[in-house]
C-alpha cells in the first residue's frame, strides 16, 4: 500500500506543476525525484542497479541505451521537420494533396494524417492552419475541424516508430517492431474507423457549385512534391518494420538524404540541426526512465501487482485502467508507458511469452485517456486555435476513442 501511495503523491505533484506551467521535461525530473526519496532510492542503489541491468540484460533493454536512443529519436524528429521546412516540402505538401485528392472528406482527414507522421511536441499546430482553412471554406463547424485535426494527427502513435512510445515499448517487451505493429495496427484502423463514421460522415455541408471546379493541371508536379515530402518518413519506416534497425538512426539518414538531395548548402545545415537544442525534452526522457527505474530498483512493483491482486481487481481491469489514469493525468504516452508498463509486464509477459492481446489492450487505455484528457497539449491548443470550446471537441471525439477501446477489448479476447 506505501508503495502505491507514493506513486500516487508522485503523479499528483507532476499534474499539480504542469498545471502551474512548469516545463513537462523539469516537472517529470522533480516528480521521479520526489518518488526516489519516498520510496527510499539513493544514487548508488541506483548506479548498483544500472550495472546489474547491464550484465544482465541485451544492450536494447537496458536503461542506458534507451535513453540514448529515445533522446536521439525525440531531436532528431525536430530536425527534420525543420529541414522539409528548410527545403519548403512542408509549404508545397498541402496543395500537393488537394491537387491529388478531390475528395474534401478525404482531404479534411488525409492533412492531419501526413503532418502527424512528424510527432514534434505540439505538432498539432502544424497542420492546424491548413485544417482550419479547408474546413472554413466548405463550412464546417470549428469544434468538428479541431477533432478531426486532433483524432487524424493521432492515429499513427499505436504504430508509427517516430512515436519514441513505440520503440520503448518494443525494447520493454523484447518483442519484434513487426510483431508490435501487427497488433497496435488495429487500433489505429479502429480509430479511422470511427473517426470516419462519426466526424466525416456528418456535419459535412454539401458541395456548391463553385467549390466542385479543382485544379486539374501539373497532376505530375503534385505528385513529385508529395513523394519528396513523403519518402524521408516512409524510408524510415520501412527501415524500422522490416530490418529492426533504430528509429532515430533511419531519421538521421534521411536528413542527409534530404539535404543532399535538395543540394542543401552546408553552411546552412547548422541552422536546420539547431532544433535539436531541446533540453526540456532530454530531461522528459531522462524524469520518464528515472521513474521507471526508481520503480523497479525499490521492488516497488511487486509491492503493487501484490496490492492489486489482494484487491482481487480483474486483470482486463487493471491492465486498462492504470495506464489510462496515469495519461489522462498527465497528458503524455511516453512517461505513461515508462511508469505503468514495469506493473503490467508481469501479467502481459515479455519475449516469447508475451500476450499481445494484453498489451494491445493496455496500450489502448494509454490512448483512450491520452485523447480525452483537458490535460493533453494538443486539445488546449485547438480549442485556442480553432476558437471553440474544448468540451465540444471532446464530446466528438468519445464516440472514436470508445470505439477504438472496444475493439482493444475484443483483440484481448480474442487473442
Amino acid at each position: 500500500m506505501y508503495a502505491f501511495a507514493t506513486i500516487i503523491i508522485s503523479l499528483a505533484v507532476l499534474v499539480t506543476l504542469l498545471r502551474l506551467k512548469v516545463r513537462l521535461g523539469v516537472s517529470m525530473v522533480i516528480s521521479a525525484c520526489l518518488l526516489a526519496i519516498l520510496l527510499g532510492v539513493w544514487p548508488w542503489d541506483a548506479g548498483r542497479a544500472l550495472v546489474a541491468e547491464w550484465q544482465s540484460n541485451p544492450l536494447t533493454r537496458t536503461t542506458g541505451y534507451l535513453f540514448v536512443s529515445l533522446t536521439a529519436l525525440l531531436l532528431l524528429v525536430n530536425v527534420i521537420g525543420s529541414a522539409m521546412e528548410e527545403i519548403g516540402l512542408t509549404e508545397r505538401l498541402v496543395p500537393a494533396m488537394h491537387g491529388l485528392f478531390k475528395s474534401r472528406r478525404f482531404a479534411l482527414a488525409l492533412i492531419p494524417m501526413m503532418m502527424g507522421m512528424l510527432p514534434t511536441p505540439g505538432g498539432i499546430m502544424l497542420s492546424a492552419p491548413m485544417v482550419r482553412e479547408a474546413g472554413d471554406k466548405i463550412g464546417v463547424e470549428r469544434s468538428r475541424v479541431a477533432a478531426i485535426n486532433f483524432l487524424f494527427r493521432h492515429l499513427w502513435e499505436p504504430v508509427w516508430p517516430l512515436f519514441p512510445v513505440v520503440p520503448l515499448i518494443q525494447s520493454l517487451l523484447g518483442i519484434s517492431a513487426l510483431k508490435l505493429f501487427s497488433y497496435h495496427i488495429m487500433l489505429s484502423a479502429a480509430g479511422i474507423l470511427g473517426g470516419t463514421i462519426v466526424l466525416l460522415m456528418f456535419g459535412i455541408p454539401p458541395k456548391q457549385p463553385e467549390q466542385q471546379q479543382h485544379e486539374k493541371r501539373h497532376i505530375g508536379h503534385h505528385l513529385i512534391d508529395f513523394m519528396h515530402a513523403f519518402w524521408p518518413i516512409a524510408f524510415t519506416a520501412v527501415l524500422y518494420v522490416a530490418f529492426d534497425v533504430p528509429p532515430a538512426v533511419g531519421v538521421l539518414f534521411a536528413i542527409f538524404g534530404l539535404l543532399i538531395l535538395h543540394k542543401v548548402p552546408p553552411r546552412r545545415w547548422s541552422s536546420v540541426f539547431k532544433a535539436a537544442r531541446e533540453p526540456d525534452m532530454v530531461l522528459l526522457i531522462f524524469g520518464a526512465l528515472f521513474f521507471k527505474l526508481n520503480l523497479e530498483t525499490s521492488g516497488a512493483i511487486g509491492s503493487v501487482v501484490e496490492f492489486f491482486t489482494n484487491a482481487h481487481v480483474p486483470m482486463g481491469v487493471l491492465l486498462f485502467t492504470l495506464p489510462c489514469i496515469v495519461s489522462f493525468a498527465t497528458g503524455v504516452n511516453m512517461p505513461t508507458v515508462a511508469i505503468t508498463y514495469p506493473f503490467l509486464i508481469g501479467f502481459i509477459g515479455v519475449g516469447p511469452d508475451v500476450n499481445m492481446g494484453l498489451e494491445t489492450l493496455a496500450f489502448a487505455g494509454v490512448l483512450f485517456g491520452l485523447w480525452l484528457t483537458p490535460v493533453h497539449l494538443c486539445l488546449s491548443l485547438s480549442a485556442s486555435y480553432f476558437e471553440t470550446s474544448l468540451i465540444k471537441i471532446i464530446a466528438k471525439l468519445l464516440l472514436p476513442t470508445i470505439g477504438m477501446a472496444a475493439t482493444a477489448v475484443l483483440i484481448a479476447i480474442f487473442f
